[in-house]
């Protein structure tokens, strides 16, 4: 490119418009079919489901859980890799981790919030499984009752029959109704930014070595921080992707950023490594080619959030992404590349960087084709001195005045290049 990021920053939203007018229409198709309904009955109380048992081997397994009330239920298959979805309301999971301990036909099972109003339980399978016997049962004291789901291993034709005669595109049943909430309004001439906690809900993200805290619970922390800091900025607003411990697929984040007229997009995670000594912050931009091994499975991990919470992956129509890939490499990711800059300039002297503090990678939440957009893995939770700080408030505090200033300096010399 013969210009610089500065150059092209504020005014080639209206350069863009145009080109990316068709782009927008076909990418919010795309994604429409995978965003989880988020919104739920008021004043209904979540259920509780306080007990659960697994037992079997590897031709049938049995998984049982308790609930104080009724629970209404779903079932429903996803392919590659085989996992057994089922969609409840909006669930406390007051569970002992080793409860649902994965056996029998299932080598891992997850559960959580979906967004406000259902939850979700995935069953990941070694190989073709249904199924094949599902209800509710009163507790014996009536002061509860029992899921009882029995599945059997099955050949591939009869998985590939109910593949095809469910009518499921991976849409949470259990919430009526709704889409994500909207981001709030921008202000006329606000530098908005959005920052994106990762994981949330039935995706916890990485696990702490030694807390054992999920690594959904330090980004919102972290996120809530940051938000507060950058809104005390002159000129800058801030605002969260996700306000809870909820669900957010990936197309999803994107989507709420840009509907709050996001001008820049931040993802916070916080991930973990073989490698236990490995430490510090990494910024990450989007690349169709990553600069690293390491680079290249975090990209894969964070892409997988998708199918942890149990959603069909279907790629956009090749048009989307050419115009996509054609976008950022011309016009976004110049800006983005600049962003990742000013942050690893403004961290460097103050907190501990990995080596080659800027990578990039094929992130998916960093796809959004006009907003420029940056992955800050803010330390691993492999690494106990890391994880020390990612707790740590006083570090969080120091971390995202740092990454104010960042922002304060990208946004000063966009305008002042840009007008």
């Amino acid at each position: 490119m013969n210009r610089s990021a500065t150059e092209l920053h504020l005014p080639q939203a209206k350069r863009l418009s145009r080109r990316v007018a068709r782009a927008t229409a076909i990418l919010f198709a795309a994604m429409a079919v995978l965003l989880p309904a988020t919104s739920r009955a008021e004043g209904t109380a979540p259920l509780l489901a306080y007990g659960a048992r697994v037992a079997g081997d590897d031709a049938r397994t049995r998984l049982v859980i308790e609930f104080d009330r009724n629970p209404e239920y779903s079932i429903h298959y996803v392919a590659n890799p085989v996992r057994v979805i089922i969609d409840l309301p909006e669930t406390s999971f007051g569970l002992k981790p080793e409860s649902l301990e994965p056996r029998g036909l299932f080598d891992a099972i997850r559960y959580g919030g979906m967004g406000a109003g259902a939850s979700r339980l995935v069953l990941s399978a070694k190989g073709p499984t249904e199924v094949t016997h599902a209800e509710v049962k009163p507790e014996e004291d009536g002061k509860g009752f029992r899921l009882v789901i029995d599945a059997e291993r099955i050949d591939q034709a009869r998985f590939d029959k109910l593949l095809s005669d469910q009518q499921w595109t991976g849409t949470v049943s259990a919430a009526k109704t709704g889409r994500p909430a909207l981001a709030p309004a921008k202000a006329s001439g606000a530098f908005v930014v959005a920052v994106d906690a990762g994981h949330g809900g039935i995706d916890t993200g990485a696990i702490g070595s030694v807390t054992k805290t999920e690594e959904k619970h330090v980004t919102l922390a972290f996120a809530r921080d940051l938000v507060a800091t950058l809104n005390r900025e002159a000129g800058i607003e801030a605002f969260l992707t996700r306000r809870g411990d909820e669900f957010l697929s990936l197309p999803q984040r994107v989507q709420i950023a840009r509907q709050g007229g996001a001008n820049l997009f931040i993802s916070v995670h916080a991930d973990t490594l073989k490698q236990k000594d490995i430490r510090g912050a990494t910024v990450y931009t989007i690349s169709d080619k990553a600069s690293d091994h390491l680079a290249a499975n975090l990209a894969a991990r964070e892409n997988l959030s998708d199918e942890i919470a149990g959603i069909p992956l279907e790629s956009e129509p090749a048009e989307v992404a050419d115009i996509l890939i054609d976008l950022t490499r011309r016009e976004t990711q110049a800006f983005s590349v600049n962003l990742a800059r000013s942050v690893v300039s403004s961290f460097e002297g103050q907190i501990k960087l990995i080596n080659n503090p800027h990578r990039h990678a094929g992130f998916r939440v960093l796809q959004a084709p006009d907003v420029p957009s940056i992955l800050l893995e803010l330390g691993f939770l492999s690494n106990m001195e890391d994880e020390k700080q990612l707790l740590d408030p006083e570090w969080r505090k120091k971390v995202s005045q740092l990454l104010a200033v960042a922002v304060r300096r990208y946004r000063q010399t966009a305008v002042a290049n840009g007008g």
